[in-house]
């Protein structure tokens, strides 16, 4: 299966109780349609005790199956647990956004977006100096109220 048709049939199941299992979420979601796989993600790390990090996700047969899953199991109970049931985005490049190991602007995605042109930083260095006195003083004109109290006419 291609990886969006595939990523269409997939859904993200949050908020489990970690008493919930691959088979428990199997038999959970079975009534909407033919599931592929089940993934429980492990902690990162190793020491944790937790089954799974309180969230899986639910791969159908096809994208129908996933969206009578959300409408069907979307704020359900599951084990005494209100889970989240939406359509499963993809996953993020260990290499972007937060938690990568580069810095941000080093990032190929960070400086396509923010850079400026040459044409933008001379336009911009053009207008500093069309301006003779500098940036505008904030206190002009402020003069005469330095002075607390009523005005004297």
């Amino acid at each position: 299966m291609a990886d969006a048709s595939r990523l269409k049939a997939t859904v993200f199941v949050g908020g489990l109780d970690h008493a919930v299992t691959q088979q428990t979420l199997y038999h959970a979601f079975l009534p909407f349609g033919d599931i592929v796989e089940v993934n429980l993600p492990k902690p990162d790390l190793p020491s944790s005790k937790d089954p799974h990090r309180g969230f899986g996700y639910v791969e159908f047969e096809t994208a129908t199956d996933a969206t009578d899953a959300i409408d069907n199991m979307d704020r359900s109970e599951l084990y005494g647990q209100v889970i989240k049931v939406a359509a499963a985005k993809p996953q993020k490049d260990h290499n972007e956004g937060l938690g990568s190991k580069t810095a941000v602007w080093e990032q190929e995605g960070w400086l396509a977006e923010h850079a400026v042109s040459e044409e933008d930083r001379q336009a911009a260095e053009g207008a500093r100096e069309a301006s003779p006195t500098g940036p505008m003083d904030p206190m002009q004109g402020l003069e005469g109220l330095d002075e607390a109290g009523p005005r004297q006419a």
